[in-house]
């Protein structure tokens, strides 16, 4: 009964059917709990409910169904800990939970089901503690994936015993420590994902060796020293290293540093002096006088931060010729503080954007320390990088100062949301398609979620919008203007002006109920966002009065009259590729919908948290690329 509209919940009839050997119900709308009964269906084999609504906990009883092959109801709401008695399954093959709210430590019965040899999937969920030693049971098991959860400890060495796995992916938790060399024995590794987590230490040799790597991700972590070459490491494209800023060397596509080489370039040079007193019998004082040398000159480099290290150094004159003298033909945008324009560097005709701050807006100076202060430590692959500050004098004697950023070459996301008449490139070069918006989409949510939860101080972005959203040449999603709200959270708490407590109104997107500042604002926001990227309608629409509004003129289409509200370039996509409105997936847009609507929701304490907007999107795009998607085995 699987991909319909099925409503309601699953019926504790369900288990007068004694002799059920599959039962799948996926991608309905069903809600409410899974029916205790359920445990009577000691011959069933599979059961699929995934992408629904169920809620409350996991019945205890589904640990009878000691038959059960298949377990997936990953995409629910499913609350509580996992039954230890699913270890009682003694035959399942798949088992998916992924993407509810499961909490508690993963039982040692359910981590060491040796029977599991296809995927074993716990991702996006509220898992706590350690993984157990019982993980080396899984020894047939070609996919394991506790990503996005909140286990913590060691990496344990009992990994090396799943000999068979493919995929292994583990980011987004709290795990620490070195990577174990027991690893070395999972040579089938075709992807590998330890990124966004607590691991320190050095990469080990042993990945250059694994032939069938396809796919390695190890960011944000604590890693340090060199960087492979050889292996997977030579594919900048399969390899993922950024937010480890003590790595270095490795192939110039990573663009990162040069090894520090003091210690090398020492050893070097006291074995020359060896050479030069053995075989030609220099005097000792000039043996002195080399290494009295060598310490002046190492006392004379200058020391450098990672920080200068990564920047590049620009001056007033620099970007003054890269932008023409700053020509109106440059000119790119006008933001919160001053202007923006496109650059190219003299130096290596690099492309940049300079935001040249209107001193004459007395927040702007202000805004400018704040954001330097946001910046310096915010590294994401989904937020525009800052590649340096200036703060100096004009030609005229007048302060200055600018932010300089690398250059988005497709623009803004409202250039292709709402081309505007006459633009460059043809009309039907600037339309996204369905999968662009998905991943823009999840792009977003990726740079909220780091900014309210992977940041010291969680920043508010309080303006995002499609101008605000800047394309790569590859069509990633980044989001700019971060640091600024950082002031308007100072001003809200120190100014009782109504200045101050009109903030909750930015740009053109309302920002909620209420003006107090808060992540459920910049939710708010990315709601709205996510439902103008599927209809193509501006929420400042001019039929949006009288007390209709964006989210209400969806909900009001939803879930019968989809058709009717999608962006049309999406109802002619579908056409031109020779299929019918039904097969745009409706139900996934159906889907979507949802999660905006939710998102901006009146009620702030009603909308998701970015965490789950992230796992509920990359669900359904999972869903629709199934047959692609690495860690996905069924």
């Amino acid at each position: 009964m699987d991909e319909n509209n099925i409503l309601g919940k699953i019926p504790d009839g369900i288990g007068n059917l004694i002799n059920l050997e599959v039962l799948v119900v996926a991608e309905n709308q069903l809600s409410g709990p899974i029916p205790f009964n359920i445990g009577k269906l000691q011959k069933l084999k599979i059961f699929d409910a995934n992408i629904n609504f169920l809620s409350r906990t996991i019945p205890h009883s589904i640990g009878n169904l000691t038959e059960l092959t298949e377990l997936d109801i990953h995409f629910n709401n499913l609350q509580g800990s996992i039954p230890s008695g699913l270890g009682n399954c003694k035959n399942l093959l798949l088992m998916d939970l992924s993407s509810n709210n499961l909490s508690g430590p993963i039982p040692p019965e359910v981590l060491g089901l040796p029977s599991l040899t296809i995927v074993l999937n716990l991702s996006s969920n509220d898992l706590t503690g350690e993984l157990s030693v019982e993980v080396e049971k899984l020894k047939n098991l070609g996919t394991l994936d506790v990503s996005q959860n909140r286990l913590s400890g060691l990496l344990p060495k009992n990994l090396g015993s799943c000999v068979s796995l493919e995929k292994l992916f583990l980011e987004g938790n709290l795990f620490e420590g070195p990577i174990p060399s027991s690893l070395s024995s999972l040579r089938g590794l075709e992807a590998l994902d330890l990124s966004d987590n607590n691991i320190s230490g050095r990469i080990p040799e042993f990945l250059v060796r694994f032939g069938a790597l396809k796919y390695l991700n190890l960011s944000f972590n604590d890693l340090e020293g060199l960087i492979p070459s050889e292996g997977v490491f030579k594919n900048a494209r399969a390899t993922f290293v950024e937010g480890n800023s003590k790595l270095c060397g490795g192939v110039p596509e990573l663009h990162l540093s040069r090894c520090n080489s003091k210690t090398s370039a020492s050893t070097s040079l006291k074995l020359k002096i060896t050479i030069i007193v053995v075989s030609s019998g220099v005097t000792l004082v000039f043996s002195i006088f080399l290494i009295i040398w060598f310490r002046k000159k190492k006392e004379q480099k200058p020391t450098t931060t990672h920080v200068e290290n990564s920047l590049l150094q620009l001056s007033y004159q620099s970007i003054l010729k890269a932008t023409k003298g700053f020509s109106p033909q440059n000119l790119v945008g006008l933001g919160s503080f001053g202007y923006v324009y496109k650059g190219i560097l003299e130096a290596n005709g690099a492309a940049i954007a300079v935001k040249v701050l209107n001193l004459l807006n007395h927040r702007a100076s202000r805004s400018f320390l704040v954001e330097c202060d946001a910046l310096k430590n915010i590294r994401h692959r989904n937020i525009v990088k800052v590649l340096t500050a200036i703060s100096g004098i004009d030609y005229k004697g007048n302060d200055f100062k600018a932010l300089v950023y690398e250059f988005m070459e497709n623009g803004s996301l409202k250039d292709w949301l709402h081309p505007s008449v006459g633009m460059n490139k043809p009309e039907t070069m600037r339309n996204l398609n369905f999968f662009q918006r998905l991943n823009v989409a999840i792009d977003v949510a990726h740079a909220l979620e780091y900014l309210h939860h992977r940041c010291e101080t969680p920043i508010i972005n309080c303006d995002l919008k499609p101008s605000n959203v800047l394309l790569d040449w590859e069509m990633v999603g980044h989001i700019r203007d971060f640091g600024l709200p950082k002031i308007h959270s100072r001003d809200k708490l120190n100014d009782s002006t109504n200045e101050s407590s009109s903030l909750g109104l930015r740009g053109t997107i309302e920002y909620g109920t209420g003006s107090e500042l808060s992540t459920n604002g910049d939710v708010y926001s990315y709601g709205i966002l996510l439902l103008e990227m599927l209809t193509g309608q501006r929420p400042t629409n001019e039929k949006f009065k009288e007390g209709l509004s964006l989210h209400n003129f969806v909900k009001a289409a939803l879930p019968d009259r989809v058709v009717e509200i999608i962006d049309p370039i999406l109802f002619q996509e579908s056409v031109r590729g020779g299929t019918t409105a039904p097969d745009i997936h409706l139900q996934r847009l159906n889907s979507i919908f949802e999660i905006g609507l939710t998102c901006s929701t009146e009620s702030p304490s009603e909308r998701m948290d970015m965490s789950n907007v992230i796992t509920k999107l990359c669900s359904i795009r999972d869903k629709l690329l199934r047959p692609a998607r690495l860690h996905r085995g069924i």
